[in-house]
């Protein structure tokens, strides 16, 4: 399984799989390029088995109105972040064993992880803004000695 993605530079097109070792770059200028994939049950542990690299899970469903609202910004922010972060898609619907180890009561549930640890939990949809100071906090050294936080949005 694998999914198309256009280098911002160069305009290549690259396929990048669910699950791959080191991060991807573009075939022609090796820019790093965005990661996001949509995973289940049976790919999820492939997918986020990312050593180096912070991963993002989305729990989201197809009919939640918050949910459609922030999938832009997780795309702005695996481009922000490209070579640093790898978004990883669950349709909690098609999915409930990802969802109960997430405990996923509300969606959108955002759950940051480091070599398959969870180092941030964020509940509800925030905008880009709000989501890539979420995140450049979990990339700081110091936000690794903080330990797991959750953050819900009102």
């Amino acid at each position: 399984m694998s999914m198309e993605v256009r280098c911002a530079v160069c305009g290549q097109r690259n396929r990048l799989p669910v699950s791959a070792a080191g991060t991807p770059r573009c075939g022609r200028c090796h820019t790093p390029l965005p990661w996001v994939v949509d995973a289940g049950d049976a790919e999820f542990q492939g997918a986020t088995r990312a050593p180096g690299l912070l991963v993002l899970v989305d729990l989201w469903a197809p009919w939640c109105g918050p949910c459609k609202l922030v999938e832009p910004a997780l795309h702005e922010v695996a481009r922000a972040f490209a070579g640093q972060l790898k978004v990883v898609r669950v349709n909690v619907d098609q999915s409930p064993q990802v969802s109960e180890r997430f405990d996923a009561r509300s969606i959108p549930t955002l759950v940051l992880l480091r070599d398959e640890h969870v180092v941030d939990r964020v509940i509800g949809a925030l905008p880009a803004n709000r989501l890539t100071e979420v995140i450049r906090n979990a990339l700081e050294p110091a936000g690794e000695a903080a330990g797991p936080t959750t953050t819900t949005r009102s």
